[in-house]
């Protein structure tokens, strides 16, 4: 993943100063880069039955849906208020500056399903902890097998927030 990793760049002071974006458009830009990721998840979880993966707002979708494509399996989406057209399930958690909140349909898994789920980047773990307790709390009979990563910025310790659950970053910053 080290070819990978040279592609994605940093955009300094975004979106606010002091903060080094780690930016993955040029990856997904690049069709060998790209296609390497998702084959590189594709062989962690093949052997899993993964019958859904979870994608998280909004840059967890590409992944999730290119990797549940692979993997034949089923992908749903984790988003933002008032996104989502059918019933939904709601998770409010706090920010540094705030709250926010996600929400899930309330028919996105059925029960015994096998879920991984996917995002860009682990930062504070915030927002997935978030979307692992709205799982965890509106879905008893899914088993989350584990949540993958692109990104993982180390210094910030967001595996944290996480700890009940296996985690694979492709990446560490």
């Amino acid at each position: 993943m080290e070819s990978v990793k040279q592609i994605i760049r940093d955009i300094p002071d975004f979106p606010k100063e002091g903060i080094i974006f780690k930016d993955i458009t040029p990856l997904l830009a690049d069709a060998s880069a790209f296609g390497k990721t998702i084959n590189t998840l594709k062989e962690r979880y093949a052997d899993k039955q993964i019958d859904t993966v979870v994608g998280v707002e909004a840059r967890g979708f590409i992944f999730a849906s290119a990797l549940a494509y692979a993997l034949e399996a089923g992908t749903t989406l984790v988003r933002k208020p008032g996104k989502l057209p059918y019933k939904t399930y709601q998770e409010t958690y706090s920010l540094e500056y705030g709250t926010d909140t996600i929400e899930i349909h309330q028919d996105a898994f059925q029960p015994g399903e096998r879920i991984v789920l996917i995002d860009d980047v682990l930062a504070t773990g915030g927002t997935l902890a978030a979307t692992l307790n709205l799982i965890r709390n509106n879905f008893k009979n899914v088993e989350i097998v584990e949540t993958a990563f692109l990104i993982e910025l180390d210094f910030l310790n967001g595996r944290e927030k996480l700890k009940d659950t296996p985690i694979h970053s492709l990446i560490h910053f």
